[in-house]
Order: structure tokens, then C-alpha cells, then sequence
């Protein structure tokens, strides 16, 4: 019997690109789908102050952002250089905060609802007096887990 056979090496076939766009889209897909977009404009500058003993806050969606300090400078024509109050995209008054916090309360899923908090992002150089009635009108509105933003403290090697 006879063998019938080609002398030589066989080549590998080469790989099949196309299922590579299917791929791509569905990557594409997934980032779009799980990225989640800056809701916030700031309009108001902030530096916030040093401290050296900073906590992580764990559920951000169950936070409510006020942001203090002035203007930037393309909105300092037209609302001065005094420090403002922001809340979600707008410049607001102190007494818009009790407004502010019960929609943001009500956004929340009532099982959550008493892990509420309300983080001040304020500028390390905004007045003080602003910063209280904030705080005044925050416990007004029964919102009494308050906490403020702050940036790590840069440890400084000898």
C-alpha cells in the first residue's frame, strides 16, 4: 500500500478579523453605557483647604453637593466678586437650600433615605458668615449630616 502524501510544511491559517469590529463596538458600547458624565458646571473657583485627616466618602449618589466661593472669571462681570452659593448648575440664594435638599431627598430611594449627606465644597478663602447661614438654613431643612470637602495634605519629606 501506498502512502500519498505532499512533502513539505503545512501553513497556518491566518486569523480571522471579523469578528474584530463586533468587538470594538461592543467595548465602545460597555464605556458609553458605564461612564458616568460630570453633572455639575462649576461657576464658582474653588481651592478647598488642607487636612490631614481625610475619609472617602463610600456612596456618592446618596450625596447632595453645595458649592461656595466666587465666581469665575467670565461670570464675575456679571455677578461681582462676593462669594456665591451653588446649587446643582445655578447660583442660588441661602433660602433656596431648603428647596434643594428636599428634592435631592426625594431623588433617593426611601430605604436610603436617612444615609442622606450634604457635602460643602468651599473655598478656603470664602467668608465665614456664608458658610454659616448655609449651615442655619441646612438645619432648617433637617439636614443634619453635613460634611465638608477637603483636599489631602501634602506631607512634606525633611
Amino acid at each position: 500500500m501506498a502512502k500519498i502524501r505532499k512533502e513539505g510544511k503545512k501553513k497556518v491559517p491566518g486569523i480571522s478579523t471579523a469578528s474584530l469590529p463586533d468587538i470594538v463596538f461592543m467595548l465602545l458600547f460597555f464605556f458609553m453605557v458605564s461612564t458616568v458624565m460630570r453633572e455639575v458646571t462649576l461657576s464658582v473657583s474653588i481651592k478647598p483647604p488642607e487636612a490631614s485627616e481625610v475619609q472617602k466618602l463610600e456612596d456618592k449618589s446618596l450625596v447632595s453637593f453645595i458649592y461656595i466661593g466666587k465666581p469665575v472669571t467670565h461670570l464675575a462681570a456679571k455677578w461681582g466678586d462676593d462669594d456665591r452659593i451653588q446649587l446643582n448648575d445655578a447660583f442660588s440664594e441661602v433660602t433656596q437650600i431648603r428647596d434643594f435638599v428636599s428634592l435631592e431627598v426625594e431623588a433617593i430611594a426611601e430605604v436610603k433615605r436617612k444615609k442622606h449627606i450634604v457635602s460643602m465644597k468651599v473655598d478656603q478663602d470664602a467668608r465665614m458668615g456664608i458658610v454659616t447661614d448655609v449651615k442655619q438654613e441646612l438645619r432648617k431643612a433637617n439636614a443634619l449630616k453635613i460634611n465638608y470637602s477637603t483636599r489631602k495634605k501634602a506631607i512634606v519629606a525633611n
